[in-house]
């Protein structure tokens, strides 16, 4: 009489793939604990950002910043396919040379565009100008298919475009204009995810894995006991 073979495998198999699915929970469930500490030192970080005028110092991001200087009108690109209450447009983007000599980008704000893909075009208020708005770090936008710029349209925002005409910006960020002379209807804000939405997600991935555990348990039980008939009655 044949006593079956194959128990060992089947259940080293079976035992192998649910630890590695319960590892990965519970390591994912800590990379969204240790995400929502980021986002506690992030807000943190944004409610203590002073306002600045005329900073020469990089701001940290969310701190408010009050320029002063002359706008480079000729060098205005157009932020692609930005949405305002259904409406579509642009961002207007216009760099900005303070009374120090120091080279800002500023996003002026939301204009109109509708569906027409003509050349956007916006009036620039010449001579020394005065904008307000909140800093913004320049950080990965992730994937981008195809070339970022096409004509004077961005389909992402990036000090890029303008550094082989301007040379290098001082500060590697963006100025939002919410208030000043030239600034047209706001549109952006910050993209920060409260850290409970992250403590949520890891008690998901958590639950996900004592889930798997408990299957584990009960599908291995399940094959040992199978094995024991069979292996009982010589199957």
């Amino acid at each position: 009489m044949t006593k079956p073979s194959y128990f060992p495998a089947r259940l080293y198999a079976w035992y192998v793939f649910w630890s590695v699915v319960v590892v990965l929970g519970l390591f994912l469930g800590l990379w969204q604990w240790e995400r929502a500490d980021d986002k506690r030192e992030l807000l943190a970080m944004r409610d203590a950002a002073p306002m600045l005028v005329e900073p020469e110092q990089t701001p940290l991001e969310g701190s408010e910043v009050h320029l002063r200087g002359v706008y480079l009108e000729q060098h205005t690109l157009y932020l692609d396919n930005r949405i305002v209450e259904g409406r579509l447009g642009v961002a207007v983007l216009t760099p900005l040379r303070d009374t120090h000599g120091q080279l800002w980008l500023v996003q002026r704000g939301f204009i109109e565009t509708g569906t027409s893909r003509a050349s956007p075009s916006v009036s620039t208020p010449e001579g020394m100008v005065e904008v307000s708005g909140e800093w913004q770090q320049a950080h990965s936008m992730g994937q981008l298919y195809g070339a970022n710029q096409e004509g004077v349209r961005l389909q992402q925002l990036s000090l890029t475009p303008w550094e082989a005409e301007l040379g290098a910006f001082s500060h590697d960020g963006w100025l939002h204009a919410t208030q000043g002379t030239g600034v047209f209807s706001p549109w952006w804000e910050a993209n920060v995810m409260p850290p409970s939405r992250h403590i949520g997600y890891a008690f998901q991935w958590w639950g996900l894995a004592l889930a798997a555990f408990v299957i584990m348990l009960l599908g291995g039980f399940r094959l040992i006991t199978d094995w024991r008939d069979n292996y009982k009655r010589g199957f």
